[in-house]
This record gives C-alpha cells, sequence and structure tokens, in this order.
C-alpha cells in the first residue's frame, strides 16, 4: 500500500509540473505574438519613408528670349511652387536652381552634357540637341476659329478670332495685300485655281530674318513643297526688320505678299487703319494665299544624361508642371515666355522642325 501511494504522489506531482510548463508555453506564445504585432507598425513606417525618394538638386535652364534679370525675378516663385508639386509626387527637392543662358545653344549644350537637368527650349533647339535632351511637355496657346490646310478657308470664315482651345503649335500665313498683283493672286486662290511657280515668283514679298520660324523658315517649307523653290530663290524680295513693318509696306503697296504668324493680322488691325490712309480694314484687304504645317510650341525638355534622370521622375516632372500650370500662380510664372499650359509631347511632334532646321542648313 506504501508503494502505491508512493507512486500515486509522483504521478500528481508529474501532471502539475506539466500544467506548468504548457502556461509558461502559451505565456511566451503571448508574448511572441504581441512582439510580432508591436513590430507591425514600425515596419509600415519604413515602407512609407522608401515611398519618397530625396534629390538633392533640380537645375532648370531657361534661353535668353527675355532679359535674363527678367526671367530669373518672374520664374523666382517656380522653385517654391515646384519643390511642392514634386513632394506630391514622393519627391523630396533639396534646391531648385534656375539659370538663364547665355544664348539658346548653351541650354541645349548643358542639357546635352547632363549639367542641367530640365530646360524650356524651342522646338528648334531641341531637334539640334535631341541628341542628349528629350522632350516631355509641348507649351500650349488659345487657338483660332481657323486652323485650316487651306487658304481659301481663312479668307471665307475672316476675321480671325482666339477660340476657347489650347492647342500645341501655331501656323504661318503667306498673306496677299491689296497691290494689284496681291488681289490677283488671291483672286485665283479664293476661286480654288492653283498658285503656280510663276505667280509666286512675279510678286515683291516681305520676310523676316532667316531665323525666323514664322518670318522665314517655315514659308521657306511650304514654297519647297508647292513649288521646288525657296525664299533664298524668290527674285523679289525685301527683308523687314518686324512684322508690323511688313504691313506698313504692304498698306503703301510696295509689297504684294508678306509672311508672318497666323493671328498677325489681329495685332496690326488698329495700325492698320490709323497709319496708313487706306478705307478698308486689315480684313477687308488682305487675303491669305498659303498656310504652314503648324509650328510646334516651345518645349519643356529634360537631360538624357543627367546622372538622376530616369523614367519616374521625367513622369513627375511632367505632371508637376502641368499641375503648376492650372494654378493662378504658376499661370503668372510661365507666362514669361506666352505659355498658358503644357500637354505631353512627343519626340516625333517635332518632325517638321527637323525638316525645317535641315533645309535651311543646306542653304548655309
Amino acid at each position: 500500500m506504501k508503494k502505491i501511494w508512493i507512486l500515486l504522489m509522483v504521478a500528481c506531482i508529474s501532471l502539475l509540473v506539466a500544467c506548468g510548463n504548457n502556461e509558461e508555453e502559451d505565456t511566451t506564445n503571448e508574448a511572441e505574438a504581441s512582439e510580432t504585432e508591436d513590430n507591425t507598425e514600425p515596419e509600415s513606417e519604413e515602407t512609407e519613408e522608401e515611398a519618397t525618394q530625396s534629390i538633392d538638386e533640380l537645375s532648370i535652364g531657361f534661353v535668353p528670349s527675355r532679359d535674363p534679370e527678367e526671367i530669373v525675378t518672374a520664374t523666382e516663385p517656380l522653385k517654391d511652387l515646384l519643390k511642392e508639386e514634386m513632394a506630391n509626387l514622393g519627391y523630396d527637392i533639396g534646391e531648385v536652381k534656375i539659370d538663364v543662358g547665355t544664348n539658346y545653344e548653351a541650354v541645349g549644350e548643358t542639357l546635352s552634357a547632363g549639367t542641367t537637368d530640365i530646360g524650356f527650349i524651342p522646338g528648334g533647339t531641341y531637334v539640334l540637341y535631341d541628341d542628349g535632351a528629350e522632350v516631355v511637355l509641348t507649351a500650349t496657346r488659345a487657338g483660332l476659329n481657323n486652323d485650316s490646310d487651306e487658304a481659301s478657308d481663312w479668307n471665307e470664315n475672316k476675321p480671325t478670332e482666339p477660340s476657347d482651345e489650347q492647342v500645341t503649335y501655331y501656323r504661318a500665313l503667306m498673306i496677299a495685300g491689296p497691290s494689284e498683283k496681291g488681289q490677283e493672286l488671291a483672286e485665283k486662290v479664293n476661286n480654288g485655281e492653283e498658285l503656280t511657280a510663276e505667280d509666286v515668283e512675279s510678286a515683291n514679298w516681305a520676310v523676316m530674318s532667316s531665323s525666323s520660324p514664322a518670318g522665314y523658315i517655315y514659308p521657306s517649307l511650304w514654297l519647297k513643297d508647292n513649288f521646288d523653290l525657296t525664299i533664298a530663290d524668290l527674285p523679289n524680295k525685301a527683308k523687314v526688320d518686324s512684322y508690323g513693318s511688313a504691313f506698313a509696306r504692304m498698306a503703301a503697296e510696295q509689297i504684294d505678299v508678306m509672311v508672318t504668324y497666323a493671328d498677325a493680322r489681329r495685332d496690326n488691325e488698329e495700325a492698320w487703319q490709323s497709319e496708313s490712309e487706306r478705307e478698308g480694314t486689315i480684313w477687308d484687304e488682305t487675303n491669305v494665299i498659303g498656310v504652314t504645317p503648324g509650328i510646334y510650341n516651345d518645349t519643356i525638355s529634360v537631360s538624357k544624361n543627367s546622372e538622376k534622370m530616369d523614367d519616374d521622375l521625367k513622369s513627375a516632372i511632367q505632371q508637376a508642371f502641368m499641375n503648376i500650370a492650372d494654378t493662378e500662380e504658376g499661370k503668372e510664372v510661365i507666362s514669361i515666355y506666352n505659355h498658358e499650359g503644357y500637354q505631353e509631347a512627343t519626340d516625333a511632334d517635332y518632325d517638321k522642325e527637323r525638316e525645317a532646321q535641315e533645309m535651311v542648313q543646306s542653304l548655309d
């Protein structure tokens, strides 16, 4: 009996020990589970930190189409606007640096070298440096109620007025004046007849400098496409220092045809009446005889050779500038270049500009 009692006591003690061990294991498991739960929040915080990329500096180059000091002053608010928009897109920008190039080529060269990250450059500058620059946005401006490739459509729908649509390009026009030859050419166009090389060579033309897109380069493309001529081939042409001067000479019937940007008559409507002795309006006495393809507006381009540039950053820059252009403060900043907004751009948008540049270089 004594032995049985001892065995029963040993069994009870073993059972109590086993229960104690189970309680310790449960406590340990609960502590481990609690510790795992406690570690969840720090891991989430670390993920959030990784979602924001830090960039010490973004540099922007502007071409000197206006006085450099004026550009620097006008674009100063862009620094904070860009930092704020980029922060919303996951980029912490330490500093935005703004420089104005000594000339257009200087900005193109720094983009190609990778020493400037973002450049505000015209389409002509872009295509000359597209080996090291990539266009991401095209500036927009108010469109016109006329946008036809056919000259007669512009004459049937006078006067030309702004539209509510934002567009990424403008056109150059060949405009015939009130002189006898000018009216002769306009009559042919409005009657649906094709102009000939003899027609355009017999007229007196007013043109701008050879670097002017609307006053020389694109009209040369139009002549080349239609008559296998360029402005350089025209026997009767006069170079003028401004579109205003060209309109004045046209009103005086010293020239028959001038080349200009599409809404130039709107800008010179009052001067036509006040500075000449003509009774008719500029719309009554002038007609379009030729229309060029669209001349794409200025670009925002990025450097292909900047060490910090990648596809994600390019996309963020695109979105940031489009957002900035949607704000009143942003519109005021970009108005220094007469930009009203931005749209996404592709390299192919500037193929006509390449053709124009190649033609100009072949004439040099």
